[in-house]
């Protein structure tokens, strides 16, 4: 098991400043991955859409998919599925914490086919474990063990998150349980946001809140950080629907489809590149569905092609 427990400045700092640019990236991987979700009119999910029905525009251009699955447990070995867990434990969120916590465990439970499981639990301070299938025992122990006290840094737990994610590769969900309030972070929301776009993690947030006209904004963003990644975001009234909610969570990534391409703009420039998943006119039962998809992707960067080799 890795473990990071971040309350250093210098560490803080680093993340922001990166996070204060265009999200750049020099990894030279050349395919890129989008996962998707159909539905139809009823919010359910559609299991048997084929290759043939996805198309995938960039920038308004279609493109050629080369890789396609469905299901976080396909294809393991080549694209593992990294799974996060953002746990607010600050002093808004004290209410039945206990069963919020065991609904979390049961949740993760459910996949033990993930590669590796991340937990980030905050207050005023950020804390950060990284746990094999193996170390679950300890991430139950870490889960219960912590106390809902202090201030919160959800935004900067958030952008510790996401910058770790960039050195995985595969597929990658972040469930966030927090109320969406924020009263310590030096990162900004405006700066979270990008970096949540310039990710290719899936969120799914729990938005748990007291209903209060002052928290409405903290939904709205609650909501934005989801569905800018193509995933979705949930406000219970009470903890008593977790469970149905982890079990919906669960059923739509198990019926997640994961498309893969090459773009036909192979300028390394680090820019925002826009991408829109359709469906195929051909299948007239799927001109109702719904789909949910991550808005686009920032380019990797390369110095010489961005400037034209001078």
């Amino acid at each position: 098991m890795t473990r990071a427990w971040i309350t250093l400045p210098a560490l803080l700092a680093s993340f922001l400043s990166l996070s204060a640019q265009p999200p750049i990236f020099t990894s030279g991987v050349d395919v890129v991955h989008v996962s998707v979700s159909v539905v139809d009119k009823q919010g359910r999910q559609i299991a048997d859409v084929a290759r043939g029905d996805i198309e995938v525009y960039e920038d308004g251009e279609l493109q050629e998919v080369h890789y396609f699955s469905r299901g976080m447990r396909s294809d393991r070995d080549t694209m593992p599925l990294h799974l996060g867990l953002l746990f607010d434990v600050s002093g808004s969120m004290t209410e039945e914490g206990r069963f919020a916590k065991t609904a979390a465990i049961r949740f993760l439970n459910s996949f033990a086919y993930a590669k590796d499981m991340t937990l980030v639990d905050f207050d005023g301070e950020v804390r950060v474990g990284r746990f094999t299938q193996a170390d679950f025992p300890r991430l139950i122990e870490r889960i219960r063990g912590r106390e809902s006290t202090g201030w919160t840094a959800f935004y900067d737990a958030l952008g510790l998150y996401l910058h770790g994610a960039f050195q995985q590769k595969g597929r990658k969900v972040l469930l966030m349980y927090s109320d969406g309030e924020d009263t310590r972070s030096r990162q900004r929301f405006s700066d979270t946001i990008d970096l949540v776009r310039a990710s290719d993690v899936t969120v799914y947030a729990i938005g748990f809140q007291k209903s209060s006209h002052a928290r409405m904004q903290h939904r709205v963003r609650l909501k934005e950080l989801a569905e800018v990644s193509g995933g979705r975001c949930f406000f219970p009234s009470n903890v008593k629907e977790l469970d149905a909610i982890y079990g919906e969570i669960t059923d739509e990534l198990n019926n997640r489809y994961s498309v893969g391409y090459v773009s036909t703009n192979a300028r390394l420039d680090g820019t925002w590149r826009r991408v829109e998943v359709r469906l195929s006119r051909a299948r007239s039962d799927l001109k109702d569905a719904d789909v949910r998809s991550r808005e686009g992707y920032y380019a990797p960067y390369l110095e010489s092609s961005a400037t034209g080799g001078r």
